[in-house]
């Protein structure tokens, strides 16, 4: 018996390779912490269509957690991971402790990412900072490889006035 090798399926190997490297990737960086989750659709095999609820404490920001609600996708392709959840999303940060800032921030910049697709859609949280007033400000949207969404939502965190926030320059 012949067996197929990569000389014969080289676009196929190189997509594999793409899947891998991206599922990879995906799973590094900032995780979520799921604070809760109610079921809105009943699926009869699979898991049930849900809103999710997720914190995220800032990286560079201590005393800052973001909690972000989005829909996530059931039945037998969201129990595999291959559903792609819907591109809405609610965003909330608050002071959940003394706010520090160990190091410089940079104006704006991106703070936590989750696919929420197999491969081309990511759920992302872009920080920024509003130096003239003293806050930190949360926006989430979520992107595709080709084209995005403008769907969005935005929050702002006041930090004390004697809490200055450091800028990168």
């Amino acid at each position: 018996m012949i067996k197929p090798s990569a000389k014969y399926f080289p676009r196929g190997r190189a997509l594999l390779t793409a899947a891998l490297a991206t599922l990879l990737l995906g799973a590094c960086g900032a995780r979520a912490e799921q604070v809760g989750a109610v079921d809105t659709v009943f699926k009869f095999i699979g898991p049930d269509h849900k809103i999710v609820v997720d914190a995220y404490d800032d990286p560079k920001v201590a005393g800052v957690t973001c909690y972000v609600s989005r829909a996530k996708t059931g039945g037998i392709k969201g129990g595999l991971g291959l559903a792609e959840d819907r591109a809405e999303a609610s965003i909330s940060c608050v002071q959940t402790g003394p706010i520090q800032i160990p190091a410089p921030l940079k104006q704006q910049e991106e703070v936590f990412s989750e696919r929420i697709s197999l491969l081309f859609k990511r759920l992302r949280v872009v920080r920024m900072v509003d130096a003239q007033r003293n806050t930190l400000v949360y926006m989430t949207y979520s992107d595709r490889v080709i084209e995005g969404s403008p769907q969005n939502s935005v929050t702002a965190v006041p930090v004390p006035r004697n809490t200055p926030i450091p800028l990168q320059k």
